[in-house]
């Protein structure tokens, strides 16, 4: 204490107040006041925040053994860390004493402006969690989606990337994809190709119809389950239409529809079967 005395007379000299022992208790006082506070938040936040990383791995753990998409996965385990890490902050805040009312208040206010401002972005977020949880598609599929069509090449939380055959990139946003009807030829194991195919009235349809059964038959990429087939569509003004209709595997629907219709044509017009088509006669008068 000597050394406290000390202090105080060189406050008397210069005419400050230093009364150390005040001081003293005083830091003594708020220290036992708060410092118990400040260590306990720091417990929270610390033990919080190992508890959010645990929870956030396993939750990408568990969305990874039910085979979410890797995008989903991604979202997920940064929406649980972050919500858990709202609430540490907020619980280690209150443990010093300071009211969490007006921060919740605050954070629901910005929430709902952020909300309204980013309405349109939350949509796609929302329709990208609709997608890669009730599966639709997925990358590789080819669809009609959102007024595209093509092989998806990738999908986002905003957008979902799809490619014509032409192999232009069309970048669809996923609200709209969700608000339509969604075609997915990749579903299933197995496609149906149809083709339209007229023949002249004088010909024969026995005929006609045996030639188009066994170019279905001879093609390498048609299947003979589901069973194919070839009937009279309709007596058509200048032609008798035929439905000609095979079955393929999905992944050689294109192969299969171009080649039955080219080997169809060359098939008839060796049997001498003729395909009608739209003609013009043109009369000239010679004037005198």
């Amino acid at each position: 204490m000597a050394d406290m005395t000390d202090i105080n007379q060189v406050g008397e000299q210069l005419g400050i107040n230093l009364d150390v022992n005040k001081y003293w208790d005083l830091a003594i006082q708020y220290g036992a006041e708060y410092g118990l506070k400040i260590v306990g938040a720091l417990i929270i936040f610390y033990v919080g925040k190992a508890v959010a990383k645990g929870l956030r791995d396993l939750t990408e753990k568990a969305l990874t053994l039910q085979k979410v998409e890797a995008t989903l996965i991604h979202f997920a385990r940064s929406t649980v860390y972050y919500a858990l890490m709202a609430v540490v902050l907020l619980a280690a805040i209150g443990n010093l004493g300071i009211q969490t009312t007006s921060f919740m208040a605050i954070l629901g206010a910005a929430g709902l402006a952020v909300g309204l401002a980013l309405k349109d972005t939350l949509a796609n977020i929302g329709s990208a969690v609709i997608i890669l949880v009730f599966r639709p598609f997925k990358v590789g599929d080819y669809v009609n989606a959102g007024g595209a069509e093509g092989t998806v090449d990738k999908i986002s939380l905003f957008t979902t990337t799809i490619s014509p055959v032409d192999n232009r990139l069309i970048i669809v946003p996923n609200s709209a994809i969700t608000a339509g009807n969604i075609t997915n030829f990749s579903t299933k194991a197995v496609r149906r190709v149809d083709h339209t195919v007229g023949i002249g009235y004088d010909e024969d349809i026995k005929k006609a119809k045996e030639i188009m059964y066994g170019v279905i038959a001879n093609s390498s990429l048609t299947l003979s389950d589901p069973e194919p087939l070839v009937a009279v569509k309709e007596l058509a003004d200048s032609s008798v239409n035929f439905t000609v209709r095979a079955w393929v595997n999905s992944a050689d629907y294109w192969p299969a529809y171009f080649e039955i219709i080219e080997e169809i044509k060359y098939a008839l017009d060796e049997a001498g079967i003729t395909i009608p088509f739209p003609q013009m006669d043109v009369h000239m008068d010679k004037g005198e």
